[in-house]
């Protein structure tokens, strides 16, 4: 069970997301304070409240239902969607699209590690191009390939 639970821990997955898990919620304390802070305030002035979240409050009998504070909720979600949106989505599309046309066109990405694949397809290919050359590729080991 220790094992187990070692090799699922070391696994690079859980590693990364644990990352971005901590990263994701310092992330978030930023936008949060950012809403809570400047946006809030800014709409709460054009609500006449001293914050959104005390804007828009309507009272019905005992209970008070509180749209500034639910329209808070959804400008800091927003915030936070766009913000990973523009900084960590479409720069990632981006290069991941320069590296297909890349590849599409035949240049490898030098970023990109050969793979054992790559290296076999090319020692393939170089095989064929021999063999349609009429060259056998002899090394005096008594093998002959033909």
């Amino acid at each position: 069970m220790i094992k187990g639970f070692k090799e699922f821990i070391m696994r690079g997955n859980v590693i990364d997301l644990a990352v971005a898990v901590v990263i994701g919620a310092a992330f978030t304390a930023v936008v949060n304070s950012i809403v809570e802070n400047l946006i809030n305030p800014l709409l709460g002035l054009l609500f006449k409240a001293d914050s959104l979240n005390n804007a828009l409050d309507v009272t019905v009998g005992d209970a008070t239902f509180k749209f500034g504070a639910i329209l808070g909720a959804v400008i800091s979600f927003l915030a936070v969607a766009a913000v990973v949106y523009f900084v960590f989505v479409m720069p990632m599309n981006h290069f991941k699209e320069r590296a297909e046309a890349k590849r599409k066109a035949g240049q490898p990405d030098p970023e990109t590690p050969e793979t054992e694949l790559d290296v076999l397809a090319e020692i393939r290919d170089l095989l064929a191009a021999q063999a349609d050359d009429g060259t056998t590729g002899h090394t005096g080991s008594g093998r002959h390939s033909g």
